[in-house]
């Protein structure tokens, strides 16, 4: 890699000899239908299959999830959603398989752009900007072929797009390795998690006892939520308080999510409050959760930590749960927050829809868990944190990787 960088001054590319090519020069649509219901292809790919600023498939469906006229696709071909297209999603095909009708199926021309640059061209802000211009349509904006193939682009020489394609796999491999890398912490933080809960700090194997909801080692007593926290449901504060700004922030479900809070998504504040809505303040600590799920999932508002002091009222469908310290420590109530311990509970005497699955306030209070000693909760937490922190700094690299990344294709293009 630092060979192909040496051989091309990507801050000051020269464009002089490059030359101009309409996009239906630059590749060819593939227009191939099929009928999921009368063929012997087993893989499906969705938009909801492809994610959004890779050029890489990591997910399938089936021609059996799906009706109605289908597009084929071959290894080589790059799947390239045309409807949302600010969504940023084009993806190479490594299968014989078929797609969904509302993306364009594209096959790089050799002659014009080399196949391995092309996926690349495609995540350029130079198309991607274009692509959602002349998208069409109010709620889901669709670009039309027509006036896709005529766009204009330049493209450098052949001999100069091999090493800027051989740059841009080498980086390609580095941010894959780092995402391995992550997916592979990942899964260690929770079998490591399953493991000090079912044997114990120092992981005694077979050393277990069955709850309802899993294991838990066996030395450890269990204890209901309600006799060492005391629980508050949050507030249906009147909307027409909201404002734009303010001194406290109201959080929300919304806010809630598997990274913990979402700070920045629809932000509501108000000026003031009233005495007794201060103790919708939610102090450092504080595990927040959602006392409503989503589409018959067991995710119930990502149970979050509040890690700092700072002014967020608590909305209504949350609650806070505050632990009595010499009982349980707050990161410990955490960790187990997201285990089946926790979440198993939640689903026993839910009302509701499946898409909308409610609890209550007497539900979680019920729910037993474990009580290690404190010593054993810090052990815990301290393993369990060096690996979070591992896991952190990976995703901090990777993302400066794909910034990298992102920045080298539109200095090319």
């Amino acid at each position: 890699m630092e060979l192909t960088m040496q051989n091309i001054d990507l801050r000051n590319i020269d464009k002089s000899n490059w030359e101009s090519y309409r996009f239906d020069q630059i590749a060819m649509k593939i227009s191939e239908t099929v009928d999921p219901n009368n063929t012997d292809l087993t893989i499906y790919v969705g938009l909801e299959h492809l994610d959004a600023e890779s050029i890489h498939i990591k997910r399938f469906g089936t021609p059996a999830d799906v009706s109605g006229g289908k597009l084929k696709c071959y290894p080589g071909d790059v799947i390239f959603g045309k409807r949302r297209a600010y969504q940023r999603k084009a993806s190479i095909v490594t299968f014989e398989g078929i797609c969904s009708a509302h993306a364009f199926v594209l096959r790089a021309n050799p002659e014009v752009i080399d196949p391995r640059l092309f996926p690349f061209f495609l995540h350029s802000d130079l198309f991607m900007h274009c692509a959602v211009d002349i998208s069409v349509g109010g709620l889901s904006p669709t670009i039309n072929w027509v006036q896709l193939k005529e766009q204009e682009f330049l493209l450098p020489p052949k001999d100069q797009q091999a090493q800027l394609a051989e740059l841009l796999w080498a980086m390609d491999e580095v941010i894959e390795k780092e995402m391995c890398l992550i997916k592979t912490l990942e899964l260690s933080f929770e079998s490591y998690r399953k493991n000090f809960i079912e044997n114990g700090a120092q992981i005694h194997k077979n050393n277990t006892r069955k709850l309802r909801f899993g294991k838990i080692f066996k030395n450890w007593q269990t204890k209901k939520l309600s006799s060492f926290s005391t629980l508050i449901g949050g507030n249906a504060f009147k909307s027409d308080e909201f404002k734009e700004k303010g001194a406290y922030q109201v959080l929300r479900i919304g806010n809630l999510t598997d990274k913990g809070f979402d700070l920045k998504k629809s932000p509501v504040f108000m000026e003031e409050i009233s005495k007794a809505e201060q103790k919708y303040l939610i102090p450092k600590g504080a595990v927040v959760i959602s006392l409503t799920g989503t589409n018959g999932k067991r995710d119930y508002g990502f149970p979050t930590l509040m890690k700092e002091h700072k002014m967020h009222l608590l909305n209504q469908r949350l609650a806070m749960i505050l632990v009595n310290e010499k009982v349980m420590l707050p990161e410990f109530l955490f960790l187990l927050a997201k285990m089946e311990l926790f979440q198993g509970r939640f689903f026993l005497n839910a009302t509701g829809t499946a898409n909308q699955a409610n609890v209550s306030m007497t539900d979680v209070a019920k729910i037993e868990l474990p009580i290690p000693p404190i010593n054993e909760q810090k052990l815990i937490i301290d393993k369990m944190d060096f690996i979070r922190l591992n896991i952190v700094n990976s995703k901090s690299k990777n993302e400066s990787s794909k910034a990298l990344q992102k920045s080298l294709i539109n200095q090319i293009f």
